[in-house]
């Protein structure tokens, strides 16, 4: 007698009900086409970073002057539309941006070399206030030879200060870097409208040159807002950090300030080698530690109001920024190209989620919600 696949079914059943139909997902499989692209992008990725670390001296400023111009793009039009051939406006607008941050260097330059002259008696003063701490240092000593640890923590030493000038050399761009920049800074937002246009005009398909001059706009509105933004912002942190400076009556009130609006142009790191330099600076100029650092807890509590407040309401609401995407983005570039890698992490992140943004659109699948 022939079963049918019915009959299959309800076999085994005592009521005779169907078996139920098995639901469960088969796991996904990795095919090896699959994992080879994922490898080959691996090393593509690995090959990109090597070449920028390699490359500094070049790729650094190019970055540096394709980020900057975008923000300067704006003003450029500005005054494009008020008559101003766009050349000339573009070295006009590099001339003043360069004369600013000449005169910020210039007020924070004639402090620093005074300073710098004397690190040696500087360091001696800083040391002889620091003593006030040795007592405690001793009796920590004592507590661990009565438990029986090793008599760690040796008695204070100021460090050596070999290390100030290369440093430095090793901070400070050269000549032809700075060449680098500027001359291609002014190309860059001299050109921009032509090689916008000459990028969008480079796809065939009409729904990719859309989607480009969308890209477009929106990463040069969206760092245009930024630079201004943060600009307003920092100078409003280095306003507050010179008079707390007055106030308290630390030395060089104007410098301090121009130094607070300057780091903190550098998320996270900036605002930590501000308040480091108020303590030094306040331990060394003033005769009690608690007076040195009435400043320098000043400024954190400045500097807590606008990261915490001020800043994410005026920039969040323009775009959000992960926090951890700030700092893994702050960490990376700053080993890639230190201090000017640090200053390019936010910008370099905000293009970053633009591209993914209008790349990976918000109706590709998702994952489902926890």
């Amino acid at each position: 007698m022939r079963v049918l696949p019915s009959e299959r079914l309800t076999t085994g059943s005592s009521e005779g009900s169907p078996l139920p139909d098995n639901h469960s997902e088969i796991p996904p499989v990795i095919r090896r086409t699959e994992f080879v692209a994922f490898a080959l992008a691996g090393l593509l990725l690995i090959a990109i970073v090597t070449v920028l670390y390699v490359g500094r001296a070049f790729f650094l400023p190019v970055v540096m002057a394709f980020v900057v111009g975008t923000m300067l793009s704006p003003a450029a039009t500005f005054l494009e539309n008020h008559k101003v051939p766009r050349g000339l406006g573009a070295a006009l607008i590099v001339i003043a941006v360069t004369a600013l941050v000449a005169f910020v260097i210039a007020l924070i330059a004639s402090p620093v070399m005074e300073w710098s002259s004397r690190l040696p008696e500087l360091g001696a003063q800083l040391k002889d206030k620091l003593h006030v701490f040795d007592r405690p240092l001793a009796l920590w000593r004592e507590l661990q030879v009565m438990v029986g640890g090793s008599e760690g923590l040796p008695s204070f030493q100021m460090p050596k200060f070999e290390w100030v000038q290369p440093t430095l050399e090793f901070l400070s761009p050269t000549f032809t870097e700075f060449l680098l920049f500027f001359v291609t800074l002014i190309l860059f937002i001299a050109s921009w409208r032509d090689l916008r246009r000459a990028l969008i005009m480079n796809f065939s398909d009409h729904d990719a040159r859309l989607r480009t001059l969308r890209i477009l706009n929106e990463i040069e509105v969206h760092l245009g807002n930024y630079l201004l933004t943060v600009t307003l912002i920092n100078v409003g942190v280095g306003v507050g950090t010179g008079l707390i400076c007055a106030i308290t009556g630390m030395p060089n009130a104007a410098g301090l300030g121009a130094l607070a609006a300057t780091l903190n142009f550098i998320p996270i790191i900036g605002p930590v080698a501000m308040f480091a330099v108020l303590v030094v600076v306040g331990l060394v100029a003033f005769p009690t530690i608690s007076g040195g650092l009435l400043a320098a807890l000043a400024f954190g509590g400045l500097t807590f109001l606008e990261g915490h407040f001020v800043t994410p309401m005026i920039i969040g609401r323009r775009l959000a920024l992960n926090a951890l995407a700030v700092l893994l983005a702050l960490a990376f570039w700053t080993w890639l190209w230190g201090p000017m890698g640090a200053f390019l992490s936010s910008p370099l992140l905000i293009v970053a989620l633009i591209l993914k943004e209008h790349l990976m659109p918000a109706d590709a699948p998702q994952l489902p919600q926890d």
